[in-house]
């Protein structure tokens, strides 16, 4: 198992610059990691950066919030593509998945699936927000319309990844990608959410979990 190929190496703080994401883009290289995951303002720049190279670019729609309308949604996402995005995390309206809204969910991934195509499309769950049945339900929905991944957390919600979630959400992938995203500082970390199910990391600690050593990022 190639764990660097399972890892999207991220950089999602509000204060990043160029010099972060550069550096980001080098660790990427230089390890051999899945993908940059970074702000949709960056991906233009690191697609052009990683046009030679197998790394792939990932951004993110409606983040942190998922409260975005769907007319958002779809234009972030367009925006991104044109722009050289290779994969789309998006996050899910988590204030409909609370009150049981699984209509609206279908209808967001649904219509980005069908923009993305043959491109990447991962949902965020934000899974410490939500009850057990919530995000067994959601996770069928989200695959229902056509998503690619599930994910965990955005990392600016009340918890990241847990084994628990990450074994909810593998129970019903059937064949289809379990992200877990949120708190994955190292090699162990990462092991646990494998053995759980993740077929993804999402982390800022890529290099530490490569080179087993330990990293304060908490992200």
């Amino acid at each position: 198992m190639n764990i660097a190929k399972m890892i999207d190496h991220t950089y999602l703080k509000p204060e990043g610059t160029l010099k972060e994401i550069d550096a980001l883009i080098q660790e990427a290289t230089t390890h051999g990691f899945k993908s940059v995951c970074i702000h949709p303002a960056f991906v233009a720049h690191a697609a052009k950066a990683l046009e030679a190279s197998d790394v792939l670019v990932c951004t993110v729609v409606g983040f942190p919030l998922g409260a975005n309308t769907l007319a958002t949604k779809a234009f972030e996402t367009e925006d991104a593509l044109n722009h050289g995005a290779d994969e789309i995390d998006m996050v899910a309206p988590i204030g409909a998945l609370m009150e049981g809204d699984f209509d609206r969910l279908y209808e967001e991934v649904k219509t980005l699936k069908a923009l993305t195509q043959e491109n990447v499309l991962k949902v965020i769950l934000e899974t410490a927000m939500l009850e057990d049945a919530t995000i067994i339900k959601a996770s069928q929905t989200a695959f229902a319309a056509g998503a690619d991944f599930v994910k965990t957390s955005t990392g600016f919600g009340p918890g990241g990844a847990s084994v628990n979630a990450v074994r909810l959400m593998a129970s019903v992938a059937k064949g289809k990608g379990v992200k877990a995203s949120g708190g994955v500082r190292n090699l162990a970390d990462a092991q646990a959410m494998i053995d759980a199910g993740a077929t993804r990391i999402g982390t800022s600690n890529g290099v530490a979990i490569v080179t087993g050593t330990q990293s304060k990022n908490s992200y």
